[in-house]
Order: C-alpha cells, then sequence, then structure tokens
C-alpha cells in the first residue's frame, strides 16, 4: 500500500484569496478548514477546493507545495486555474 500526499488549493469565498496547503488526509483535512480548525484559514471561511494533485512521495509533495507558494509557482496556479479564478 503507498503512502497518500495531497497538494490543494482552496479559494476563499470571503475575500476570493488563494490558500495552498499539504497533507496526507484531504478528506479530513478540509473538514478542520470547514470547521474553522486551521489558524490561517479560520477567518477567510467559507473555503472551496478548486485544485489538488495526487503525490506518493512526501518530499515531492512537500516540494511542489512550496513551489506553488512562490512568486513563480503562484503565476504558474494562476494561469492553469484561469477560468476557474474569473
Amino acid at each position: 500500500m503507498h503512502d497518500k500526499f495531497y497538494v490543494y488549493v482552496l479559494k476563499s469565498t470571503y475575500d476570493k484569496k488563494l490558500y495552498i496547503g499539504f497533507t496526507s488526509n484531504l478528506k479530513q483535512r478540509l473538514l478542520q478548514h470547514a470547521r474553522g480548525e486551521v489558524v490561517s484559514t479560520k477567518n477567510r471561511r467559507y473555503l472551496k477546493l478548486i485544485y489538488y494533485e495526487y503525490f506518493l512521495n512526501k518530499k515531492d509533495a512537500g516540494a511542489r507545495e512550496t513551489f506553488l507558494k512562490s512568486g513563480y509557482g503562484h503565476e504558474q496556479l494562476k494561469l492553469i486555474l484561469k477560468r476557474t479564478l474569473q
């Protein structure tokens, strides 16, 4: 059995900003965001999952999260999700 790791993007309906995260349990993490249990998003609810990527390797997922949070990575993400973000 393989481990699973996810890099995910949420869009706040409150301020329209994106949140990029990383987890091994996407379903549980989304519940934590919805319940306001995540410090960085609790005041930006409600949040909608708009994108995620699946990885078999934790280091790869962590590196991807770091890249997407960088200036260049964030711009790439906005291009990928251009229509979704309209």
